[in-house]
């Protein structure tokens, strides 16, 4: 049993992780803008927080085993570039302080294909563009970091709710693709891998994905 703190849990990646992680028997604070959103289940304790208030944040933080961030600006805010780097910092900067390990819920959009991250590309949805513009600058500010333990995980190019069937493939920087050359995963699948790395960290100071 590990004590997690996961930020963002009332969103759409967030509830399916806080889901699997209190089904493990784990012990979860929530941590959210609105509580009353956050799923009643055993072993979760529901936490109002702004991830931009670095020192209430690493309060927050300091019981925890591991801090599992899937923070998200706020899909269709105009803003959402400019929120979603700065509470991201901010998150980065609270888990520093705190001294813990944290695992980061990205998007598919700095995925690569023949060396170009797919949201550069032609086709990449204009409303989703400035929110994984920022999840991929949040990436590449990880990467420069030193002094603690991160993994950051990317999902398929295309995530829906769906089965847990926990069978799934790991990747690196490119998309996992399946027989029929269609990279997807259901957002339960998600969840699997995303706590498997809380509990059992192998990709630490990297960024991996999987797929079906």
């Amino acid at each position: 049993m590990m004590k997690i703190a996961l930020i963002g849990a009332s969103g759409f990646v967030g509830n399916a992780v806080l889901k699997e992680a209190v089904s493990r028997g784990n012990k979860v604070t929530a941590i959210v803008r609105n509580p009353a959103k956050v799923a009643t289940l055993d072993g979760v304790t529901a936490v109002k927080a702004d991830v931009t208030d670095i020192p209430a944040l690493k309060a927050t933080i300091a019981d925890a085993d591991i801090v599992i961030s899937a923070f998200n600006g706020g899909w269709g805010d105009p803003d959402i570039y400019a929120k979603h780097s700065t509470g991201s910092k901010a998150i980065i900067e609270a888990v520093k302080a705190a001294g813990k390990r944290v695992v980061v819920v990205g998007g598919a959009g700095s995925l690569e294909i023949d060396g170009k991250q797919l949201v550069d590309g032609p086709d990449f949805p204009a409303a989703y563009k400035d929110g994984a513009r920022a999840a991929r600058d949040a990436l590449a500010a990880l990467r420069k970091e030193t002094g603690f333990q991160w993994s950051f995980i990317s999902p398929a190019i295309m995530m829906a709710p769906g089965e847990r069937t926990g069978k799934f493939r790991l990747g690196g920087d490119q998309p996992v693709f399946d027989a029929g050359g269609q990279s997807h995963i259901s957002v339960e699948d998600f969840a699997v891998a995303v706590v498997d790395e809380a509990e059992h960290p192998v990709h630490t100071g990297k960024r991996f994905t999987l797929g079906y």
